[in-house]
Parts: structure tokens; sequence; C-alpha cells
């Protein structure tokens, strides 16, 4: 059962409280006339120029325009030479931030997302942030895409949350480069819940 798409004040709110409050939303792709999504379960804060992990810690690039731009929408970019990885920018336009989505639990288009996993255990689909993303076919041209249109071919639905004491919080994982207290800073938000045992698939 489809639901609302979360609003664009959803997004334009505190990184942190953001990235809290998308565990247990539903990510959804309109992918070849299919529909794939999964459940929220792990996201990392990125919050301003100031935050030496964030990208906008050298101003506003070409790459960076999208985190300076309207909440709610989606800033993929490609690291390592393979993997594209998905954001939600957050807070007030003109301030660059945006949360990292590092993991679904999948429940929808699973047939498509196993042929684009082909070989991979169903567990190992979408558990890191570059596997996600190939899963659901996502590469940098939807880089901008409106997360708030349900008529869009990515969006994120309202769903129904994880209760804070199912919520691990903890460093950011993948930036041991950079230095104190950044990447110390407890701003990634996970959960064991899975669909059946805490979250409702309807």
């Amino acid at each position: 059962m489809c639901s609302p798409c979360l609003l664009q004040s959803f997004f334009a709110r505190p990184t942190l409280e953001v990235a809290r409050g998308l565990l247990g939303m539903r990510l959804v792709r309109s992918l070849n006339g299919a529909r794939l999504s999964g459940w929220i379960v792990e996201t990392e804060a990125y919050i301003g120029e100031t935050d030496l992990a964030c990208h906008a810690r050298a101003g506003k690039t070409p790459r960076t325009a999208v985190m300076y731009g309207p909440p709610g929408r989606a800033y993929i970019y490609f690291t390592y030479g393979m993997h594209w990885l998905l954001n939600a920018v957050t807070e007030a336009e003109g301030f660059p931030a945006a949360v990292l989505l590092r993991a679904i639990q999948s429940v929808e288009g699973l047939e498509e997302m196993s042929a684009r996993r082909a070989g991979v255990p169903p567990a190992r689909w979408t558990d890191g942030p570059g596997k996600l993303c190939r899963a659901l076919g996502l590469d940098g041209q939807q880089n901008g895409i409106n997360l708030c249109d349900p008529s869009g071919e990515l969006y994120i639905e309202a769903g129904p949350g994880v209760p804070d004491n199912e919520v691990l919080i903890g460093p950011r994982v993948g930036i041991q480069s950079t230095p104190e207290p950044w990447r110390s800073t407890p701003w990634r938000f996970r959960t064991q819940i899975r669909p059946g045992c805490g979250i409702n698939e309807d």
C-alpha cells in the first residue's frame, strides 16, 4: 500500500532531526514500470561547511550545488570511481547539509533488485549506500530530483517510524582521514528492526 510522500517541511529541519526521523520511512524508486522500495534503516548526517566530513567543507562547487538548494532534493554523487551514493538535502535553502541513506530493508520490487544484485544474498542487496543505489538503479541522472514528488522516479513516503529504544547512534563510517572531532561525532543512526518485527509491511 502506498503512503503519502514526505513533505518538504520534513526536510527543512535540523539535519540530525531529519536523519533520525528518516528511520522507518519508505524509499521508493519507480523503474521500468515497477515499484521498488525499502524501509530506511541507516542514515548519516552531514552538516555545513564546518563539518570536515561534509562535501560542503570546500564551499559551493558544481558538485555540491544541490546541497545549497531546496530541502527535500536528492544529492547523488559518485565516489571511489565505482559507487553512486544517495543523500537527501536538509535545512534551509542556502545552507549545505544532507542525510546519507546508508541502508534500506527491501520490501517491493524484489525481482528487479535481484536481477541488479545477481549472485548476492538478499540480505546484502541494500545494506550499504552504494549497494542500495545499484539495487534501485540510481546514478547521477537522479541528482537534484524532488524526493517529495510522488509522480517522480524517486521519492520518500511516510512510514511508521522507529521507537527511540530501537535506534543505535554512533560515529559515521568511512571517514577515517577526517580529523577530530568530526571523525567521532555521533551522527550515524541505525536500527535493527525489520519488517514484521516492529515495522508494518502494509
